[in-house]
């Protein structure tokens, strides 16, 4: 119960009846202004440092999985980049596959050999991607861009030599929004030693890469 005013405590000993009025005057009348303000401006104050408040900074993201890999990439594709390949390909397991899924198609016809690897991986914002883009382009030093790509592709080609026997291996990276599509593709002569050629390599690589990120940009969005 609040104390009452000073003076209304005095008059309370000197009489009964007064005492009853100036208390009913001070139910009726309710709180002063000056308690009303400092009260709402605590609460406003609570709700702005509450924990449970609704964030207004949530990164908005434009792809919120993976698509199929293993459909990403046409048929005929396939049969001309992996002769022999079963067109299927096949699914590498993954950890998280809302978040990263890899198709792979390898062939031998006759002793040309023949790798594709197809693989979407999804991260929480645009910047994620963009960072992660630049990690790998660090680690696959001396390839180029390739323009019209996503928002941003790189290709590079390189060639191996183990007991002789050449592979060369092409990489393109792509970041596209909020996802990376990254393709391999390789391949050596086990008859003669020798790897395909450099140009070979590259354009069968992008071709994947064109379709791949095609196979993200149809798909279902978030």
């Amino acid at each position: 119960m609040r104390s009452l005013p000073l003076p209304l405590a005095l008059t309370a000993r000197l009489s009964p009846v007064v005492v009853l009025a100036c208390a009913g005057w001070a139910l009726s009348s309710g709180p002063n202004t000056e308690t009303q303000d400092t009260a709402s401006k605590d609460t406003r104050k609570t709700e702005s440092t509450s924990p449970t408040a609704p964030s207004t900074s949530a990164v908005s993201k434009t792809y919120a999985a993976a698509p199929p890999p293993c459909t990403s990439v046409a048929t005929k594709t396939i049969t001309s980049l992996v002769p022999a390949a079963k067109t299927a390909g096949k699914e590498i397991a993954s950890t998280d596959s809302k978040l990263r899924r890899t198709c792979s198609w390898n062939a031998l016809k006759g002793y040309d050999y023949r790798w594709l690897d197809v693989s979407f991986e999804i991260t929480d914002s645009d910047e994620a991607a963009q960072s992660s883009y630049k990690d790998r382009l660090k680690e696959k030093s001396g390839g180029g861009a390739v323009p019209g790509l996503g928002n941003q592709a790189y290709s590079v080609v390189n060639l191996t030599t183990e007991d002789k026997q050449q592979t060369r291996e092409g990489v393109v990276i792509a970041q596209v929004s909020n996802a990376l599509v990254v393709i391999t593709y390789n391949g050596s002569d086990f008859e003669s030693k020798k790897a395909p050629g450099t140009d070979e390599i590259n354009k069968g690589a992008i071709k994947a890469a064109k379709e791949a990120v095609a196979a993200l940009q149809n798909g279902q969005k978030s």
